[in-house]
Order: C-alpha cells, then structure tokens, then sequence
C-alpha cells in the first residue's frame, strides 16, 4: 500500500477550502493523513476555533481506524456506545466520531490516507471532503463499490 504524497494531500486541501468559500462555510479546517494516519498536511483557516487540527485529524483517524467514513462511524457510536468507547479509549481519545472523516483510495480502489474536515455541519463537512478527493483525481468509498475492493458504505 502507497501512501498519499504531499502534492495530493495539498490538492485536496486547497480544493476543499476553494469549495468552501464558494458555499460561504464558517472558517475550515482540514487534515489529511497517510494510510497510518500520520499527519501529510494541515490547513486552518483564519479564525478558525480552538482544537480544529484535533478534530480533523480525529475523523481521519476515525475513517482509518473503522475503515468507513467517519459519519459511518458516528451512526456505529450511537449503536453500539459501549464498543466505541471501548475503541475511543483504547485510541486514547484521537478517534473523534463525527462526519467528516474519509478514505482515501488511488484509482485502484487502494487506501492511501485519510481526510478530516471540520468548521461547518457534520453533512456540509462530509461533502467537502468528498469534493477534495474528487478534486484532487483521487477515489472515495462510493467511487470504489464496484471496483471488487472491500468498501463500507453502511455499517
């Protein structure tokens, strides 16, 4: 497995924040991750709340840890609240269930890193982070559930 590199990573970034501009968001922002969720590169925007760089990194290290996208993740937390806390624990609180977090898969439906993206609605920054993938000529989950790769698209 490749890892994302930082020409990618900045791509998806400056995409997201162009998009978000466009559709007048409150301040972003967005992290991404290699496949080991180590950082690749951060952006936070001008006024952007306090702990924003850790709750980005928290959805894409949700995304990675859960192997669905962080909203997956949120929806598995009010299922089974007692395994999540058990996995927040055990992460020592850097998994952050909350929409936002994603995959990132290369053309072959691969996993190079992750996307967290934080400032606006959970909806709002879930699609955002799907643009910056897109934007960037990489793959989300959805673009990959026909490529024979496993993909969760639901829990």
């Amino acid at each position: 497995m490749s890892g994302i590199t930082l020409k990618q990573a900045e791509r998806i970034i400056d995409a997201i924040l162009a998009r978000g501009r466009e559709l007048d968001c409150r301040s972003l922002s967005v992290a991404v991750t290699d496949p080991g969720a180590h950082v690749k590169a951060f952006k936070k925007e001008d006024s952007s709340a306090m702990m924003r760089f850790e709750m980005a990194m928290g959805k894409a290290y949700a995304a990675l840890a859960l192997g669905r996208s962080s909203s997956l993740v949120r929806v598995r937390t009010e299922e089974r609240p007692l395994f999540m806390n058990y996995l927040i624990n055990a992460s020592a609180g850097k998994l952050f269930p909350e929409g936002g977090g994603r995959l990132i898969r290369d053309r072959d439906g691969e996993i190079i890193g992750a996307v967290g993206v934080t400032g606006d609605t959970e909806t709002r920054d879930e699609e955002l982070a799907a643009h910056g993938i897109r934007a960037a000529g990489l793959k989300t989950d959805e673009d990959c559930a026909n490529l024979g790769k496993q993909v969760r698209l639901k829990n």
